[in-house]
């Protein structure tokens, strides 16, 4: 029986911005239904694999693949299994929530009546729909972030990438957000990519790369780093890797 493929293979992937090297030689996997973490500080190329994993930028070096389906050869069919949060906030302000998932329903060539169902089941999933027809400044942070999620979700994707989905959040509004992506591979069997530089966020039973530099220095579960680092815990381990403090 052949093994399905990865949620996302990430491989042998280099990038350069001019004469500086912000990824090299990048290679991770994250498997399906799994919630996976790429630890790392600011700076140590994170949001640079995520912009090419969604295509913002091109692969020169390397391949990144969705579901078997390199983003390169194939990018329809790849970014159609793909769901994506930025760091940066992307909602429309000045459209209602309901309107902002509309529009990206179109964008994935839902028609109007599905996408009318799907948007009401979104906003349901995250209890937002009383707030349904208020424009997306009229929210908080939290807010906002899970509209985020509950867009990136819409048209149903297999692997959904969120690249530090928690910053500038407060603690209630951090714990709310891990806690609906969490569910989401527990109960739905989504793959997800969780980029951060904040311990608590991670479970010992996570995936984890540690990425520093441009480099992945570790990958395997939290709880397998810290043994392999005969350190106690995380943050120790990391230490020890990269030189650096989280």
């Amino acid at each position: 029986m052949t093994a399905p493929a990865p949620a996302l293979a990430i491989c042998h992937v280099s990038h350069a911005y001019g004469g500086r090297r912000a990824l090299q030689d990048v290679s991770l996997t994250v498997q399906p239904g799994r919630f996976a973490a790429l630890l790392g500080l600011n700076g140590a190329g994170k949001t640079t694999l995520l912009s090419l994993v969604t295509r913002l930028f091109s692969t020169r070096a390397g391949s990144i693949a969705v579901l078997g389906h390199r983003i390169d050869d194939a990018p329809g069919e790849a970014l159609r299994r793909l769901g994506v949060v930025f760091q940066a906030r992307t909602l429309d302000l000045d459209l209602s929530l309901r309107e902002n998932l509309l529009f990206h329903a179109a964008l994935h060539g839902i028609g109007r009546g599905e996408a009318q169902r799907l948007a009401d089941a979104a906003l349901a999933s995250v209890d937002l729909t009383a707030r349904a027809d208020d424009r997306a400044r009229q929210l908080s942070g939290g807010q906002m972030r899970r509209v985020e999620i509950a867009r990136a979700l819409l048209h149903q994707p297999s692997l959904l990438v969120l690249d530090e989905p928690t910053v500038g959040l407060d603690i209630a509004s951090r714990r709310a957000i891990l806690q609906q992506v969490r569910a989401l591979v527990r109960e739905r069997g989504v793959a997800v990519l969780w980029t951060t530089h904040l311990l608590d966020e991670i479970e010992p039973d996570d995936d984890v790369s540690v990425l520093h530099q441009g480099r992945i220095l570790d990958h395997g579960t939290a709880r397998e780093i810290i043994a392999r680092s005969g350190q106690t815990d995380l943050r120790a381990a990391f230490t020890q890797l990269t030189g650096g403090e989280l």
